[in-house]
């Protein structure tokens, strides 16, 4: 092996590590949905957890990926440790995939089925229809999965370069002593652990592995207990990932390394038992790349297991060793480890204003109650949903702006933009719930009441109101823009409202019926109820350009109200059912 063999695998492992990033990353980017519905199906089943982290993981092909995303969920009180011990077990299982996807590179055949199974016939191919789709595809999917087929095409082609590189290694006597002095198990794990801290990836260092045993030199007894290691090695992303987090979220990190080091301890010790007493033959034969897949995959499925039954004690020895504090710790709802998944992140800040929009609303009927039947201890409350309302709008405001800064597709691009709009509208519903209370604090201060006509006249104002939050909140719930093209016809019909009754007002003032002092509460009142209707108006109009791509939200809704029958027949509809009493 000469100088230029050493350039030709270096650059072969920088394929390597560059396809196999490309291709999780479109992967994890492509299946951004299915993600989201997996990991929203936890549930306190352990088998289910299990299952979900080894298909998600299977997915992505990044075991570290998952523990990461796992870690966020832990710290942001989405899963519980117990639910959280499942899935990092299912990851260390979903991750041994890439290995059986490499060792491909493995297969050797004169049959043309063999040959058409081995990466230098499909991997061009594959490249080819990748380019195309990337360079031509307009649909945004069409281009993740252009770069899928990429991302493989260049992983395989430089796991070819790597295997044909080190072919002259084989004979070099000081590199088979280097294996044979891998043959002590502890060496071995860490060598094995050592290599896949470095590179942050299980599936890589089994794939370098995979790639050196092309050799004939790596022989089962120096591969075991480097694969052992690599599992060991893995655990530092989510150890690094835990740094800052809460001490759940550190627990699961720890869960993760515990279930590593426990199986390595106890399957190398059995394995080395048995072998002193059989002697096994295999352990001195090379190993080859299916022969590391199935060694990889046999000890992570042992760990599971061993492990899976005594979940609980994990679970309470990592309670243990990352101890309480006497402070209780406040759950961090947006974890910015969330935004290295962004559908996953966006999932949880529609969560969260999905949230923020209830309490906002439900702060504008309490206040309308409060008109005709005050209570104090219903005002304060509203005064702090109103509070709580402004921290989701700065919260999710700011986690959005950096969720925009990530690699997004097309559709979660505008998700984003969709949420940035419509927070500061539910803000506002909260401000004008306040200002609601104020005017049923006036009244009560000043013991001003409302005739009965006044009162029936608000109370089908503010039924209106109610049934224009509910539409807007259900087309953003479930971001229906059929549901949302009803709103503007409400919102119409609710002006034209304000405008009766402010009408009205001034007849009852110039009879006598009135006062000026209740005049201003009146005036104040149908203000706020109809700025209310236009923030509801402007969530379902974000809803409606969120369907509709790049068409402007206003000169549609300038459409449908100027020309559209079934408009017109909507807001006649809203307009018989809100009609006032003479």
């Amino acid at each position: 092996m000469d100088f230029f063999d050493v350039l030709t695998l270096l650059g072969g492992l920088s394929l390597f590590l560059f396809g196999m990033n490309l291709m999780g990353n479109s992967l994890e980017k492509c299946a951004g949905s299915s993600l989201k519905v997996l990991l929203s199906k936890l549930t306190s089943r352990k088998i289910l957890g299990f299952l979900t982290g080894l298909g998600v993981t299977a997915v992505i092909q990044s075991s570290s990926a998952t523990t990461v995303m796992v870690v966020g969920f832990v710290n942001s009180g989405l899963l519980s440790l117990r639910q959280a011990i499942g899935v990092i077990m299912g990851a260390n299982v979903g991750t041994t995939v890439t290995a059986w996807i490499l060792s491909l590179t493995g297969l050797d055949g004169e049959s043309f089925f063999i040959r058409l199974l081995e990466p230098t016939s499909f991997s061009p191919v594959l490249a080819l229809i990748g380019v195309g789709l990337t360079m031509m595809a307009k649909s945004e999917r069409k281009k993740d999965v252009g770069m899928i087929l990429l991302g493989f095409a260049v992983l395989m082609f430089g796991m070819d370069t790597m295997s044909g590189a080190v072919a002259g290694l084989q004979d070099v006597p000081e590199f088979q002593s280097i294996f044979l002095m891998f043959t002590n198990p502890v060496l071995g794990v860490l060598a094995g652990a050592i290599l896949t801290a470095i590179i942050q990836s299980s599936s890589a260092s089994v794939g370098i592995l995979q790639a050196l045993s092309a050799t004939g030199q790596v022989t089962y007894g120096a591969a075991i207990p480097i694969i052992m290691g690599q599992n060991i090695g893995t655990c530092v992303t989510a150890m690094i990932s835990s740094v800052g987090a809460n001490k759940n979220a550190k627990r699961a990190a720890v869960v993760h390394l515990l279930f590593n080091i426990i199986g390595t301890c106890v399957w190398l010790s059995v394995f080395y038992l048995i072998n002193a007493v059989v002697h096994f033959d295999f352990v001195g034969n090379s190993i080859d790349q299916l022969g590391i897949a199935v060694v990889h995959t046999t000890f992570n499925v042992l760990c599971t297991a061993l492990l899976f039954p005594f979940s609980g004690l994990l679970e309470k020895l990592a309670c243990r060793l990352v101890r309480d504090d006497k402070v209780p710790e406040q759950i961090q709802i947006l974890d910015e480890r969330l935004l290295s998944t962004p559908p996953v992140a966006i999932g949880r800040c529609q969560e969260v204003a999905e949230t923020m929009a209830r309490i906002s609303m439900d702060a504008l009927r309490t206040g309308c109650r409060l008109i005709e039947h005050y209570d104090a201890k219903e005002a304060q409350a509203v005064r702090e949903t109103e509070k709580e309302a402004d921290q989701y709008e700065d919260m999710l405001g700011t986690y959005l702006v950096k969720l925009g800064r990530e690699n997004l597709s097309e559709r979660d691009n505008r998700q984003v933009s969709k949420l940035l709009h419509i927070i500061g509208d539910f803000e506002r519903i909260s401000d004008h719930a306040v200002n609601v209370v104020e005017s049923a604090e006036e009244m009560r201060s000043k013991g001003l009441h409302f005739s009965p006509q006044a009162k029936q006249e608000l109370n089908v104002l503010t039924s209106a109101v109610g049934e224009i939050m509910d539409l807007s909140l259900d087309a953003f719930l479930k971001d229906d823009p059929d549901l949302a093209v009803k709103v503007e016809p409400l919102e119409q019909v609710v002006d034209t409202l304000k405008e009766q009754l402010r009408n009205r007002h001034i007849l009852r003032l110039q009879r006598g019926e009135c006062t000026i002092e209740l005049g201003f509460v009146w005036s104040d009142l149908l203000t706020d109820l109809g700025r209310v209707a236009d923030h509801c108006s402007n969530i379902a109009g974000c809803v409606i350009e969120m369907s509709h791509g790049s068409l402007d939200v206003h000169e549609y809704l300038d459409y449908i109200k100027g020309g559209s029958i079934a408009f017109q027949r909507a807001y006649n509809a809203y307009a018989r059912k809100y009609a006032l009493m003479e």
